[in-house]
């Protein structure tokens, strides 16, 4: 993808994320119509159980120029987090929101907390069938 390509899908990313963070559109349909611009190569959908017993989706999406996204449940909504970098593992953000993968490991953390706040959702793990 060339760079203005890339940057007219950028731009449309972040309308679409306002519209869905304003409640025009659903947040998946906002990703989904904007992430047909950005081309996908991958999208994976995992099942997630966590310490406190709670157990929910995670879809996460790659696109052909090596950008990664992530659909992930929050206060009843499914915002599109971005994959930035990281240390150790995949940490994808978006909002006050952070995603933070390590193998089959994850936690979400919650920038409105502080700080050194604990993870709002700690110890997840994927789901093996």
């Amino acid at each position: 993808m060339n760079e203005r390509r890339f940057a007219v899908a950028r731009a449309a990313l972040s309308a679409a994320l306002i519209c869905a963070l304003a409640g025009v559109v659903s947040p998946a349909h906002a990703a989904a119509s904007v992430m047909r611009e950005i081309q996908l190569q991958s999208r994976h959908t995992y099942r997630y159980t966590c310490a406190n017993g709670k157990t929910f989706r995670v879809t996460y999406l790659n696109a052909t120029n090596g950008q990664s996204f992530a659909l992930v449940p929050v206060g009843g909504r499914n915002p599109l987090l971005v994959a930035t970098v990281s240390g150790s593992g995949v940490r994808y953000q978006a909002d006050r929101y952070t995603w933070w993968t390590k193998g089959p490991r994850a936690d979400l953390y919650d920038a409105m907390a502080g700080e050194n706040a604990q993870p709002v959702v700690a110890g997840c793990a994927t789901i093996m069938r």
